[in-house]
């Protein structure tokens, strides 16, 4: 848990914006689920703001204040995990090692003994109980901190800790002062009467630079910055453990695995009748809540234990980059990894485990058009799903769902398992990890696409970045900028232009410029599962991944399931806004006079796939809305550290405009160069394996 991590200065900036108690509010009410106290948001609108002016008073203003953390994702026994108000997080003057000061911010302005015999228990007026002296809070939090399972074990750091009481003097809070009281690294006691002496420390604690360098340490040894899906599974060459599972996903992984040993028995023996007992989950979770690096997790586990087992997936984009970025040769991929509509003839006998990640994609039934019709599915593809194993495991998110005829959603898998007498076994992930661990910006962006209620002001928050470029030139401008200097960025749009066949035949076709915006013209990324224009542009399946991919527009069924640092969003005519609400739009085309290529004639939607919906007129204009609204939302979750819209609009930009607000707030835009080495990771190259099908000549992102 952590609330807010800026730096003084910023926090400064953010706070004369009157965001900072807002935001903190909300993210407090999003870990916790209650509301926080009045006495709180007085003590942040207070405490914190003291703190901060100190610290750019001391000139170190560039210090971060990481708000209201645990020491670790997991709690440390039941119940919440314990917070310190502020960790402070620079760069030693002397030593240049990673210096942190953990922060106990007390409004206190009077302490009285509760005997005369110690210090470490007190009285405050207006506090009915006893309070402990802040060093024994400290202590526990130290301990935390540094202990064989804190953020801080096993690295050299300088590290302690002091108590902040602004409203006091020395003499008012004396018991805290004497020598009776608790020692320690952490036993500073400040007061209004030595504030000087709390600047001269805080300088001789931090230097001037350097303190986003470690506040990138510390967020990465709080596993709140993950590695990218695809550079772990690079990592392992899909082997063996793919990713650090955490709280939520942790118990999901265990209770899959236990709940196997139970209905599959020890996998050394004989196999048991395939009419023996059978187990289905059902795993649902926003964007970014690791519901493919849990489903990957458990292919690897299984497979290692022995188990027949099979991970599904309803998007082509998902399975080709993975196929494609950690190495696997085809027939390889195809013992391991298939699609939804494979499993209309079942594997006989029924496999052991059946992972389906992107359960919300299930069709009513599996057709295909490439098939003669005696082979597309007789049954719906849940129940194909359900029959070709004895556990399944669904992961699913129904805000996801971006086409009329995908129809995955909790009630049709529990039906289904009921016909078969099988109860499902629930389970919930809520801590997002995608969009830099920000739960913050996923909410803005439901809350601006209205897709549930919420705050459309955006609050800059240190985790993630948005911004609203001023047209698709600066757009670009950015996210090949950040390409060019080490960072995996992507231009994405919404499906608001027509989409031509290559021109022309073979790997010589070439790609038109159908995305056109003025006198901006880029082409959508290459349909099929052939490079186009010699080498020159990518198959759908690898764009997400391959070099040449940011020089075509991808949309949602090349994105979903995907993430890159950066994204540049292009938001098109099929959802403006009109005053107060959203409008949707279906557009119209006409032929380019003298190409014969079709243009956009009125702006809106020309997903065609949009357009099949069923019902009265009403249903289908608002399936048609929530289909667009959960299109731009897959889209607007790709990023893990910054998205840039631009709507091609003129009221929405203006709309966009009025949401972002102003981000020009010094060093939170997160490029590759401004970030700290830390941060610059580099992506993981794909592995060459013999046989590996990858163009001649052509590197590959990540």
């Amino acid at each position: 848990m952590l609330l807010l991590r800026l730096s003084a200065q910023d926090l400064l900036a953010l706070n004369s914006r009157r965001h900072m108690v807002a935001h903190l509010a909300a993210r407090y009410r999003y870990f916790r689920g209650r509301d926080v106290s009045d006495s709180e948001r007085e003590a942040w609108a207070e405490s914190l703001v003291e703190l901060a002016e100190d610290l750019v008073e001391a000139g170190r203003g560039n210090v971060e204040m990481v708000v209201e953390c645990a020491a670790t994702v997991e709690a440390p026994r039941k119940g919440d995990p314990p917070l310190i108000d502020v960790v402070l997080v620079g760069r030693h003057p002397e030593t240049s090692q990673p210096s942190f000061q953990l922060v106990e911010l007390k409004r206190w302005s009077m302490v009285t003994r509760v005997e005369a015999a110690t210090a470490q228990v007190v009285r405050v007026p207006g506090i009915a109980k006893p309070k402990k002296h802040p060093a024994l809070q400290l202590r526990k939090t130290f301990q935390l901190f540094t202990g064989d399972q804190g953020p801080l074990r096993g690295i050299t750091v300088e590290c302690g800790g002091f108590a902040y009481l602004h409203n006091a003097t020395d003499d008012s809070v004396r018991p805290l002062l004497d020598t009776l009281a608790p020692t320690g690294a952490y036993e500073q006691v400040y007061t209004g009467d030595s504030r000087d002496r709390l600047l001269l420390d805080l300088r001789r604690h931090f230097a001037e630079n350097g303190a986003d360098s470690a506040a990138e340490q510390l967020l990465k040894a709080m596993n709140l910055r993950n590695t990218p899906l695809l550079d772990a599974m690079i990592r392992s060459r899909g082997e063996d453990t793919v990713f650090t599972l955490r709280r939520e996903q942790k118990k999901v992984a265990d209770s899959v695995l236990h709940r196997a040993d139970m209905v599959l028995g020890d996998p050394g023996q004989p196999a048991a009748s395939p009419d023996g007992e059978r187990a289905v989950f059902i795993v649902t979770g926003g964007a970014g809540t690791g519901k493919s690096a849990v489903g990957l997790q458990l292919r690897a586990d299984f497979e290692a234990a022995g188990r027949t087992v099979k991970y599904a997936s309803g998007s082509r984009a998902f399975n080709g980059a993975l196929q494609e970025q950690v190495g696997y040769k085809e027939q390889e991929f195809k013992e391991r990894f298939a699609y939804f509509s494979n499993f209309v003839t079942l594997p006989d006998p029924p496999l052991d485990v059946l992972i389906c990640d992107e359960a919300h994609r299930l069709r009513e039934r599996t057709t295909d058009r490439y098939r003669p019709e005696e082979e597309w599915g007789k049954q719906p593809q849940v129940d194909d799903l359900l029959d070709a194993a004895r556990l399944t495991v669904f992961f699913l998110d129904e805000s996801q769902s971006v086409r009329p005829k995908e129809v995955g959603t909790e009630s049709l898998i529990e039906n289904a398992a009921a016909a078969r007498k099988i109860k499902p076994l629930p389970y919930r992930l809520r801590e997002e990890w995608r969009c830099g661990g920000s739960d913050a910006y996923i909410r803005w962006v439901r809350a601006v696409l209205g897709i549930e209620e919420g705050t459309t002001e955006w609050t800059p928050d240190g985790l993630m970045h948005v911004e609203v470029a001023e047209s698709p030139q600066e757009l670009e401008h950015i996210i090949r900028t950040e390409v060019e200097a080490g960072a995996t960025a992507r231009m994405v749009a919404g499906f608001c232009w027509p989409w031509t066949d290559p021109v022309g035949k073979g790997k010589g076709a070439r790609l038109e410029a159908d995305v056109r915006i003025g006198d901006w013209h880029r082409p959508w990324n290459a349909k099929g599962d052939s490079f186009r224009d010699n080498g020159r542009v990518p198959p759908s399946t690898k764009w997400a991944v391959h070099p040449y991919g940011i020089n075509q527009i991808g949309c949602v069924y090349s994105s979903q399931g995907l993430e890159w640092d950066w994204c540049g969003v292009i938001l098109g005519g099929d959802m403006v806004r009109r005053g107060d609400r959203w409008v949707y739009r279906k557009g119209q085309w006409c032929k380019d006079p003298e190409s014969g290529v079709k243009r956009v004639r009125v702006p809106g939607s020309f997903d065609m796939k949009l357009r099949e919906g069923t019902g009265s007129k009403e249903e289908k204009a608002e399936e048609f809305a929530r289909c667009v609204r959960h299109a731009y939302h897959v889209l607007m979750t790709r990023a893990s550290r910054a998205t840039v819209l631009y709507s091609t609009d003129e009221e929405t930009q203006a709309y966009l405009k009025s949401c972002v607000g102003d981000v020009q707030i010094h060093g939170l835009r997160p490029t590759w160069e401004s970030l700290p080495a830390e941060a610059r990771e580099p992506h993981r190259s794909s592995p060459k394996r013999k046989g590996h099908d990858t163009s001649p000549g052509q590197e590959l992102l990540f």
